[in-house]
């Protein structure tokens, strides 16, 4: 009888840490890239032990990274704006939007008991959609900050690159 009662417990605790239906849904239609970067994943690409990096993923289980290639996977402006509705529909509540260098940022975050279960900022230029599905959260004045170190730091972004290119190969192979 233990069993069951036990097995219970460890799918409810799963499923509250997993990503939303909508990036599933997205990642099987439209991806272009994806990969997963879990916390020790996030401290170990920071070699150069920068204390400003491990400030914004301190309270990050996991996060999820889907890359849309808009013109490759046929991504029209409707298709995004379904994509918001469809986070909308899973209790995600759209908390920022903004503007920086040519991108467009929307961050939204389910909370429950006010307790943040999950965040998203999903990236939006004439290229291309990224959302990073967060598990855990980061301060709302960071969330830029975060895509920028990801997208571009020649120290941290460019680890990430790499071990997303292996994993996409091994994937292949």
């Amino acid at each position: 009888m233990r069993y069951p009662i036990m097995f219970m417990l460890v799918a409810v605790s799963f499923f509250t840490v997993a990503q939303t239906k909508t990036t599933e849904a997205l990642d099987k239609k439209y991806s272009s890239r994806t990969f997963f970067l879990y916390h020790n994943t996030l401290r170990m690409v920071n070699q150069s032990e920068n204390a400003a990096f491990d400030e914004l993923i301190k309270d990050i289980e996991k996060m999820k990274v889907v890359w849309v290639n808009k013109k490759e996977k046929n991504f029209t402006n409707d298709n995004f704006k379904k994509l918001i509705s469809d986070y909308r529909s899973e209790s995600f509540e759209e908390i920022m939007n903004s503007r920086h260098e040519g991108r467009n940022f929307n961050v939204l975050m389910k909370e429950k008991n006010g307790k943040t279960l999950g965040m998203l900022a999903i990236v939006n230029d004439t290229e291309s959609v990224y959302v990073l599905d967060i598990v855990g959260s980061i301060a709302l004045n960071n969330v830029m900050e975060l895509f920028k170190t990801l997208d571009s730091s020649a120290d941290i972004g460019e680890r990430i690159k790499t071990i997303a290119n292996k994993s996409e190969k091994k994937a292949e192979q």
